[in-house]
């Protein structure tokens, strides 16, 4: 399967789910289960939290099915801020009463842009992860990464520019985004 869902494929999953088709539901898990345990896991550094959080984000997803809104934007992009949201929430409780509210909000903060970056970069098709990759890991200019991937520098500095322009946005959404109707944490 893409890891990218057509629209059709969201709004056919989201219907089987609210028929109650267990099947929908372990399809759905195969797909997105990885996607919300690191993303869950990249909030709360806890590898059994990210455990809890994986059963409770599909637990309310399978509660919950109508809370979806294919108008709002792909079922990955639901999944995953179901699961910032909740891990967020796990968070603040988890941390309250370890230190100031401000130290608190900080460590809120860099985790949602640390969960907000994995899931950009997971989401963004191959060839501009592809060239991200090479820069960041292996540490090569345009040009080199032109080379590895046997593309004009031209392309290569695009993808790397849009690449990074992607990733810029981690830190600029308003938290107000994990918090609309049928997108935030699980009730």
């Amino acid at each position: 399967m893409p890891k990218d869902a057509p629209p059709r494929w969201d709004r056919r999953m989201q219907q089987r789910l609210a028929r109650g088709e267990a099947a929908a539901l372990g399809e759905l898990y195969d797909r997105f289960a990885s996607l919300v345990h690191s993303l869950a896991h990249r909030v709360l550094g806890d590898e059994k939290a990210a455990d809890r959080i994986t059963r409770e984000v599909f637990g309310y997803i399978w509660e919950n099915p109508d809370a979806y809104d294919p108008k709002q934007g792909s079922m990955r992009s639901w999944v995953a801020r179901i699961t910032q949201g909740q891990a967020v929430a796990r968070l603040r409780q988890a941390e309250l009463g370890r230190g100031s509210r401000e130290e608190l909000e900080q460590k809120v903060r860099s985790a949602n842009a640390a969960a907000r970056a994995d899931y950009i970069v997971t989401s963004m098709p191959a060839p501009l992860r592809a060239a991200l990759e090479l820069a960041y890991f292996k540490r090569r200019d345009y040009r080199q990464a032109a080379a590895d991937l046997q593309i004009s520098e031209d392309e290569a500095r695009r993808r790397l520019r849009l690449g990074l322009q992607l990733l810029s946005t981690a830190n600029a959404l308003p938290q107000e985004e994990t918090a609309r109707s049928g997108y935030g944490t699980p009730r």
